[in-house]
């Protein structure tokens, strides 16, 4: 397609392209060549053109190339005069729905803006931003209260107006106590539509659960608010529960789903009347009766302990009923007689005899001694009962007893408790039958956490466990009649377990079945 032809003549190549008619490329150096004079080329440029300042100082060839290059640079500051420096573009201000537009790219935090995820805006001139976002025409909500809320701030803290706050208020305290509401407690609320943004919305219907057995519910009318009172239907059938003693018997009452609080209520009670650890076996079956209401909307209260009671392998069984007697409910036997006649069998919660009364041989001091009481071994920190009501005559520490308390109940009879963790009475305080007047420990000379217990009668020690008392109160005549009456009905009740469904609740607390 080309063709190249090197001819003579200053060595210019030149390209020839086919059927062209031998175009051939100009040559600008001999076209220089012919047209300015040689001693001109020669003097002004030199052989390459350039003419060296630095020799031949005042020549006429130096002032040639001198001319030449002050020409040059006139021509380049003439030229870079008129050369115009670019500006800067205008920024763009960006409308708040362009900005928000572009906020989910930022970088920074959310406090200054940033935001996370994509945001899809308009980006038509057809489409005009509100100036106020539309609110919903109702809000239905349900507060809740607080450990330390009242019932107004409840109301408030849920966007009800103090006007409405105060006529709520004042139809509702008469009907309920609102200082009994506790911490959970929900309030249904509906609010109405609002003129403005600037007001509260107008409370429409609000209500609550006032008390177990009653609900409280309020409507806006015509009229304005109105109360309504609507009763809950309670069944008020006591529960009963049996089940076997086996090797520990609060694990047992819970596994067959008696309350927790009333465990400890019935083992309380019971030792009054038998030794748990010596007087029952794993085969013997525990018997109790609760209070219990169910209202017809699902919850369960438990209330007091009814009956408590041990039918015993090859001994008689042991029942102790719930009757009030001058004005105050105490336990008696199925004879009428009280329960409290004595002293408490085992007066620590939970408790397993470790050591009996008597020659022993002691584990940390390595020699036998007389043991003057018994021990009874407990979790750490298990409250400790008065065994009966008496005087605080010493509570501090006792050298290898630890802390130490000792009661004064009559002018013949004492009891002592040792290696406590920590007292609940001091000395000089009354004390009644059953209250708390310490916690297992084990300071002192201790192996472990326990409490070692003893019964002075006329200054000498005695066994706790061979120890008995006649006496108490004995029920007759309509009283004996009436509370027969309350230990047929106990004992006439079916046997049910808790179901698994239903909310364990302590006395006077409610809650929803779970489901």
């Amino acid at each position: 397609m080309f063709q190249s032809d090197l001819r003579a003549g200053n060595g210019v190549a030149e390209l020839t392209l086919p059927n062209s008619g031998g175009f051939v490329a100009p040559d600008w150096r001999g076209l220089l060549r012919r047209t300015v004079p040689q001693d001109i080329l020669g003097i002004g440029l030199g052989t390459e053109g350039v003419t060296d300042l630095g020799a031949d100082i005042g020549s006429k060839r130096w002032w040639l190339g001198m001319a030449a290059c002050t020409a040059l640079c006139g021509t380049a500051l003439w030229l870079g005069s008129m050369v115009v420096p670019l500006s800067e573009a205008p920024r763009a201000v960006l409308t708040p729905v362009q900005r928000e537009a572009l906020r989910p790219s930022m970088v920074a935090p959310l406090a200054r803006g940033g935001a996370t995820g994509a945001e899809v805006l308009p980006q038509s001139r057809l489409v005009e931003a509100l100036a106020e976002t539309p609110e919903r025409p109702r809000l239905e909500l349900t507060a809740q209260m607080r450990a330390q809320d009242s019932f107004e701030s409840v109301l408030r803290r849920a966007g009800v107006g103090q006007g409405d706050i105060a006529a709520v208020t004042v139809l509702v305290r008469p009907a309920a106590n609102l200082g009994a509401l506790t911490k959970g407690s929900d309030i249904d609320i509906v609010l109405g539509r609002r003129d403005s943004k600037s007001v509260p919305r107008p409370l429409e219907s609000l209500g609550f659960r006032a008390a177990f057995d009653l609900r409280l519910a309020l409507n806006r009318t015509a009229e304005g608010l109105q109360l309504q009172r609507i009763p809950i239907a309670i069944d008020s059938t006591p529960l009963r529960v049996k089940g076997l003693v086996g090797g520990s018997l609060s694990q047992s009452m819970r596994g067959a789903g008696v309350p927790g609080n009333l465990i400890g209520e019935y083992i309380k009670t019971m030792a009054y009347a038998v030794d748990l650890q010596r007087g029952v076996g794993k085969r013997d079956r525990f018997d109790i009766v609760v209070e219990r209401d169910r209202a017809e909307t699902g919850e369960v209260r438990y209330g007091q302990l009814l009956f408590a009671g041990v039918d015993r392998v090859g001994k008689e069984p042991i029942e102790l009923g719930r009757y009030v007697y001058g004005g105050k409910p105490q336990f008696f036997r199925a004879d009428g007689e009280s329960a409290k006649k004595g002293l408490m069998r085992t007066p620590v919660e939970g408790a397993r005899l470790t050591s009996a009364f008597g020659m022993r041989f002691h584990p940390l001091l390595a020699y036998s001694r007389m043991h003057q009481g018994v021990d009874f071994g407990a979790r750490y920190g298990s409250p400790i009962y008065a065994a009966a009501s008496g005087k605080v005559a010493y509570a501090a520490p006792h050298g290898g007893h630890g802390n130490y308390v000792r009661l004064l109940h009559n002018k013949e009879l004492a009891t002592a408790y040792a290696h406590m963790s920590k007292f609940a009475v001091r000395a000089g305080q009354s004390v009644s039958q059953g209250q708390i007047i310490g916690y297992v420990g084990s300071t002192g000379v201790s192996t472990g956490p326990h409490l070692h217990y003893e019964v002075w009668l006329r200054g000498k020690a005695v066994n706790p466990v061979q120890l008995k008392f006649i006496g108490g109160t004995q029920l007759a005549g309509n009283d004996m009649a009436s509370f027969l009456s309350v230990m047929n009905r106990m004992r006439g009740l079916s046997v049910a377990g808790v179901a698994v469904a239903e909310a364990v609740m302590e006395p006077g607390r409610t809650r929803r079945k779970r489901g």
